[in-house]
């Protein structure tokens, strides 16, 4: 997977606008606060939602796997995107922000 774009999530700032492509209990547990949720398996069917950027586009999931496979995918339909490496437990373990839609304190999952 060497050939996926990546970006160190010390590079990104806290408010960064990242795609997230983890499970709906996933988000709604933890996420970064201006990231934009689209499941890995719903992103051919809603490419429309992608916002339009003047720089790569984010892509995150728990530690950069699904993100990985959204990657290589969007890649190749012509998007600039790229893996943040470690994911959301990198993100967190770097202290960035974490919110959560379902009312508890925010945690990954």
């Amino acid at each position: 997977m060497s050939d996926i774009p990546t970006v160190a999530v010390t590079d990104l700032p806290g408010d960064a606008l990242i795609l997230d492509v983890r499970e709906p209990d996933e988000w709604a547990a933890g996420h970064a606060p201006n990231a934009i949720h689209i499941p890995l398996g719903d992103i051919p069917a809603r490419l429309d939602e992608l916002p339009p950027t003047d720089e790569s586009l984010p892509v995150i999931c728990r530690s950069g796997g699904r993100s990985g496979r959204a990657v290589q995918w969007l890649v190749q339909q012509g998007f600039d995107v790229c893996n943040v490496d470690r994911g959301m437990r990198g993100w967190a373990e770097a202290d960035k922000p974490v919110v959560s839609d379902n009312g508890q304190d925010p945690q990954v999952l």
